[in-house]
């Protein structure tokens, strides 16, 4: 019985762990970056967009596709981070369990 004590006990600080490592990522803020930094997207680690900046040279009245694609970029880019970060972060908690 014990060591069934013992075991929740483990669970119970690892749930903790796991709790405070979300947080930290939640509130940590990640940059894409677009080619040349011509677009730049901020996200919070819980994937919520809180800025886009525009460098006035992405924009060509003429090829709107153009700025499409950066702004693309720098947020497939931010994402990109924000899952590289939590797989480093997290993965440890998550290592060999059957799901």
């Amino acid at each position: 019985m014990g060591n069934m004590q013992g075991m929740m006990k483990q669970m119970q600080k690892l749930q903790k762990e796991m709790t405070s490592t979300q947080d930290e990522i939640n509130k940590t803020t990640f940059t894409g970056k677009s080619a040349q930094d011509l677009v730049q997207a901020d996200f919070t680690g819980d994937r919520k967009m809180t800025g886009l900046n525009i460098n006035p040279e992405a924009i060509d009245p003429d090829d709107p596709d153009m700025l499409s694609d950066l702004v693309l970029e720098a947020v497939n880019n931010a994402l990109a981070q924000i899952e590289q970060t939590t797989q480093a972060k997290m993965g440890k908690y998550t290592q060999g369990l059957p799901f």
